[in-house]
């Protein structure tokens, strides 16, 4: 049992380091509360061949292993989270793309997609419908060769720059059980109708859009049903979340291990009653459950990655989307403790940690829903913990 990463692991882990502590570091808390978008490392990134990482070698990606598609995650959200969100959406719209598109598609868009020349996100959520993709209402109706779409999506990342953008419509509305009327459909954002109305406000999260899009009667050609078969897009859209999981919390832990480094040298600077506040055995205790914890969420994730390369690992991924996310809220909240006052000080960074942390326990199903998966899957036998 090795719980070490292989070489390759390593170095793949400092090439991402370097990058992160170049590009990203330096400018984050500048550019996050300025609003300006993140240009030049989305380029950078470009470069690394990152927009690739889920794509076929043959399509001109990289096709990272799970673990290696973990750290970049980790590494990058150490940096600035919403700049992982840019990374995030697009890399499981193209492995669901290169999973179940046809030949036609992939030739079509993967080599673009790879390069970043185009990017994309995934258009799963709606006004009244977020965990119950279920209950989304957008339609798409078949006319001659074309389906004409007609809904609203939120929250949808990338959406300003997504072209394709797959999107979970219903084909057929009336099928029971209801997600056998369910499609995906690759819609050209440049089609008639298709409108990004704004980008939501958030707390958090920021250097990506999150945005609010209406169909209004957009035509979509019928060769762009993903994988041109109706009635299989919730299939098709949860089998890319198994990697989603693996992406927040890798997240997770990126934001627990800034948290935490911050926490540290904060200790080691600030002096109080004549020493650094690392003497005291109170910042101590805070210190040793951070690394503790930080530890235990890093070596979850990176297991959970490894079971999603030997197959289906719902379970896995799930609990360690709960644990890492929630150890980024904690870390983020006991860097504060250690910062003091100053913690609450939009000069220092412990700030916008707390702020992504938070994201962390509701995106990619909420905790609370991801345990009662976790738990059917245990009371039906499919998963023996021991």
């Amino acid at each position: 049992m090795d719980f070490n990463l292989s070489e390759d692991h390593r170095e793949f882990r400092k090439l991402l380091r370097t990058f992160v502590d170049k590009e990203i570091v330096p400018v984050a808390r500048e550019w996050e509360q300025s609003g300006r978008y993140p240009t030049e490392i989305v380029k950078g990134m470009a470069d690394m061949g990152l927009f690739g990482m889920t794509i076929p070698e043959e399509f001109g990606g990289i096709d990272l292993d799970p673990v290696s598609f973990a750290l970049v995650f980790e590494e990058i959200s150490r940096g600035w989270m919403g700049i992982a969100g840019i990374l995030g959406s697009h890399s499981l719209s193209c492995r669901m793309l290169a999973m179940h598109g046809t030949d036609a598609q992939k030739q079509e868009y993967l080599p673009r997609l790879a390069t970043g020349e185009l990017r994309t996100g995934v258009g799963l959520t709606e006004p009244d419908a977020g965990t119950d993709l279920q209950g989304i209402r957008t339609t798409a109706r078949l006319e001659g060769d074309h389906y004409v779409v007609s809904g609203a999506k939120m929250w949808i990342t990338n959406a300003r720059y997504a072209n394709p953008l797959p999107v979970l419509v219903k084909t057929d509305p009336e099928a029971s059980p209801r997600h056998t009327g369910m499609s995906i459909l690759l819609i050209d954002s440049t089609s008639e109708g298709f409108t990004v109305t704004k980008d939501i406000a958030k707390l958090g999260y920021k250097g990506t859009e999150s945005c609010e899009i209406v169909l209004d009667n957009v035509r979509v050609p019928k060769e762009n049903l993903l994988g041109g078969v109706e009635g299989v897009g919730m299939k098709q859209a949860l089998s890319a979340l198994e990697w989603g999981r693996v992406n927040m919390a890798a997240r997770s832990t990126g934001i627990a291990q800034r948290a935490y480094d911050e926490a540290l040298s904060y200790a080691n600077q600030r002096k109080a009653f004549g020493q650094a506040i690392g003497e005291f055995q109170s910042i101590q205790l805070q210190l040793a459950s951070m690394a503790t914890n930080l530890q235990a969420a890093r070596l979850m994730a990176y297991w959970a990655a490894d079971a999603v390369r030997r197959g289906r690992a719902d379970v896995e991924t799930g609990m360690a989307k709960i644990f890492c996310s929630e150890v980024a809220l904690q870390a983020s909240i006991d860097s504060m403790k250690v910062h003091g006052g100053y913690g609450y000080s939009t000069e220092f960074e412990v700030e916008r940690l707390y702020r992504d942390s938070i994201l962390m326990s509701i995106g990619e199903g909420t905790n609370d829903v991801l345990r009662t998966v976790v738990a059917k899957q245990l009371l039906r036998g499919d998963t023996v913990v021991r």
